[in-house]
């Protein structure tokens, strides 16, 4: 098990995925569109092709229509990748398309998936490794209850460009989860544990002051040898109500602790000003007008 505390370069880019790269995982239909036009407009050139052979033909005429029949069988096939999903979609999971980790669409029955993105890590400046690719989601009616007076006048466009929308997300005793999902496979508990003393703990001094040594280690101390967690291991950080952050890894509580400074300190990590992912947290605003407007 190899601990990356210290090539890891814990500073972060402030907008690391550009708006219009491949590699946007935005809340739109573009892609399913994408996909299905492309699908249709091969079914179309197969169907075509396979009602112009003639009887003397029949195996070029069998393959065109087989082929016909796999394209048009395949149209019902496809899983949604980051990029593919509308909020209305709430079933289907979806998947981060850089490292096909998984994300349901629903946690807890009634806490929806807003945003995904992904953690980087450089290591000795030299090359950018994929640590973890984490989903945001935030309860649909405390989102509503706690939120919709202050916001209920403005269009859906206005509250994407509003900043205190987030704030008021972070700040707002709004059940929420920050579900990790590990991708780098040799990455050690020790090594999120080193992590978190540094991100959150900046975090802790931004909002709190100097004086929340002992809450950041509270926190840290959850993170023990004993857990290991290869590829697809899952962590997963909720505030419930009451301001209670609640830890667990695999499905397995590790630990909780009521402050609302640790909830807002976490999650400023992932929607902040200086957020891992700039995609997830725009997508994350995107998706919070849109339940607002609901």
């Amino acid at each position: 098990m190899v601990s990356l505390r210290f090539p890891f370069l814990y500073s972060q880019s402030p907008n690391p995925n550009p708006p219009h790269a491949t590699t946007s995982r935005s809340f739109s239909a573009t892609a399913t569109a994408s996909c299905s036009v492309a699908v249709a407009c091969g079914a179309g050139i197969a169907a075509g092709i396979a009602l112009s052979q003639t009887p003397t033909n029949p195996l070029f005429g069998n393959a065109f229509n087989s082929l016909l029949s796999n394209l048009l069988l395949s149209r019902n096939r496809f899983s949604p990748m980051w990029g593919s999903l509308s909020l209305s979609d709430t079933s289907a999971p979806v998947t981060e398309s850089k490292t096909g980790m998984s994300f349901p669409s629903v946690l807890k029955d009634s806490q929806r998936l807003l945003g995904i993105g992904l953690r980087k890590k450089a290591i000795l400046g030299l090359k950018n490794i994929d640590v973890y690719a984490f989903g945001v989601y935030a309860d649909d009616a405390d989102i509503k209850k706690l939120l919709s007076e202050k916001y209920a006048t403005l269009s859906t466009e206005e509250l994407k460009e509003r900043k205190e929308l987030k704030e008021d997300l972070m700040e707002s005793d709004i059940s929420m989860t920050v579900r990790l999902q590990i991708v780098y496979g040799r990455l050690s508990i020790r090594s999120v544990r080193n992590a978190f003393e540094e991100s959150v703990g900046s975090r802790l001094r931004k909002f709190g002051g100097s004086d929340n040594k002992e809450l950041l280690e509270r926190f840290t101390s959850q993170f023990k040898d004993d857990y290991k967690i290869p590829r697809g291991s899952i962590i997963d950080l909720s505030r419930d109500q009451g301001y209670v952050l609640r830890t667990t890894i695999d499905g397995k509580e590790v630990g909780s602790i009521q402050s609302k400074l640790l909830c807002r300190s976490i999650f400023d990590l992932y929607i902040g000003d200086e957020p891992f992912d700039q995609k997830a947290k725009e997508d994350v605003q995107q998706n919070l007008a849109f339940i607002l407007q609901k």
